[in-house]
């Protein structure tokens, strides 16, 4: 069983036994967390899409880590101009292990 879940302004596919990495959230290393914003639950061919959300349907999972991602450099040049700026950004995420995804039908 699968489900596309939404954080952090993003969308991604999770299935029992994962691991992803989100948007940093507020939670401590070995803590348990549910998120209920499901968009879609499905099972091989059979699916179930919410209008925006699967009513009853939550993933648990299991906070793993804190950490941040490799850098992005960013770097702004005008020709002939003399102007050069560089920068660097490391994004902060929170790495989740997905326990189990619960549909409604089994609610």
């Amino acid at each position: 069983m699968y489900a596309v879940i939404k954080t952090g302004g993003k969308q991604y596919k999770v299935a029992a036994g994962e691991k992803i990495k989100i948007e940093q959230i507020a939670a401590a290393v070995g803590q348990e967390i549910v998120i209920d914003q499901i968009l879609a639950v499905g099972s091989g061919a059979d699916l179930q899409v919410g209008t925006p959300l699967v009513a009853g349907a939550s993933i648990t999972a299991t906070v793993v880590a804190h950490g941040k991602h490799d850098k992005v450099r960013i770097f702004k040049m005008r020709r002939r101009k003399h102007y050069k700026k560089s920068q660097g950004h490391r994004q902060t995420y929170t790495e989740l292990l997905i326990s189990t995804v619960n549909s409604p039908a089994q609610a």
